[in-house]
């Protein structure tokens, strides 16, 4: 037996024991240079790895798309500013309609309110397929008075009032499939075109507003400057708002990658928006154009050589608009649950 068992067992190397080996729970020992290799299932692949055939992936493109296009989406937008600076009629520019309220010389009914009201007016725009709910939130009586003290206070309230409403419907058991988003997401602020600096009713609306939704501050009827001074106007502005911290949309805490800070440094560089509202056409050259006719021409809206509204309009609807939207969500809604929640888990 012996002998035959010394055949069936594998020979041993010099200086083994004879005696049986002991088999080892343990794994066996993997060589170095694989000790760090992944296992191929859960491998990462390539970066921009080439398929073999079509898979569909683009496709959800399309389903976004659609399910965009059939349900439509909400914005809302705030304009602040004085009266007589152009705030409805620069909404009624912007989608060529006539979703503000209506300018009228200032009749019995129609005059300048003793304190701040807010109106808000919300009409269904659509535009190859897509619906949009839109609303305007107007601020007529807002710096008109002699005390302007505390004249932000009713737009504070109201902003936060719409946080509220949606944080009352998000915490409820049964909740809504949709909950109705009445958030404002940008709030444009007009700058009277004064050509020096920035007042301190400016100032403080801003610093306060800047915290909890998306300012975007403009300069208001810009054709009363000459190019010079708008540039000079501009740079002063800037400088007040580094100087007192005040951080206007896009703010640079919230850019996400090198691509949007390029872009958003360059919007960054022409802000305020030096802008002209009209909401009537005008023959240039055999074209009707959106523009103010004055005796020494036709100052046209949407040239960037008059004005700087497309760059308004591009920043609001055609680039920016989700990104509002998302910052309002993320960032300024966010803060503002955290903040009730923490107040209503705190002990009385």
């Amino acid at each position: 037996r012996g002998v035959q068992a010394h055949r069936l067992c594998p020979p041993r190397g010099a200086g083994s024991s004879l005696e049986p080996e002991e088999h080892s729970m343990e794994p066996p020992a993997v060589p170095e240079e694989e000790e760090e290799a992944v296992p191929l299932s859960v491998a990462p692949g390539p970066v921009g790895c080439q398929l073999f055939g079509y898979v569909g992936i683009e496709a959800v493109l399309d389903q976004m798309k659609i399910k965009t296009m059939k349900t439509g989406f909400e914005f809302n937008i705030m304009v602040v500013g004085q009266s007589g600076l152009g705030k409805s009629t620069m909404v009624n520019t912007l989608f060529k309609s006539k979703v503000s309220r209506k300018s009228s010389q200032p009749g019995q009914e129609e005059r300048i309110p003793k304190t701040v009201q807010l109106q808000s007016i919300t009409h269904v725009i659509e535009e190859k397929g897509v619906k949009m709910k839109l609303t305007v939130t107007d601020t007529p009586g807002f710096g008109d008075q002699i005390n302007n003290e505390n004249c932000w206070d009713p737009i504070i309230k109201y902003i936060n009032e719409q946080y509220e409403r949606y944080l009352r419907e998000e915490i409820l058991i049964t909740r809504k499939r949709k909950i109705p988003d009445t958030r404002v997401h940008g709030c444009v602020y007009f700058v009277p075109p004064t050509g020096h600096w920035l007042r301190p009713l400016d100032l403080e609306f801003m610093r306060r507003l800047s915290k909890i939704v998306n300012v975007v501050p403009v300069i208001a009827k810009a054709d009363t400057l000459t190019l010079e001074e708008r540039a000079e106007f501009k740079q002063r502005i800037q400088e007040d708002l580094k100087t007192h911290a005040i951080s206007v949309y896009p703010q640079e805490d919230f850019d996400q990658d090198p691509e949007d800070r390029a872009l958003n440094d360059r919007i960054r560089e022409k802000i305020p928006f030096a802008v002209v509202g009209a909401d009537q056409e005008h023959q240039v050259n055999g074209k009707r154009v959106l523009g103010r006719k004055t005796k020494w021409g036709i100052i046209e809206v949407e040239n960037p050589a008059h004005c700087e509204f497309p760059l308004l309009r591009d920043l609001l609807i055609r680039s920016h608009l989700q990104d509002l939207k998302d910052i309002t969500h993320n960032v300024h809604y966010e803060s503002y649950r955290v903040r009730r929640l923490n107040e209503s888990n705190r002990p009385g």
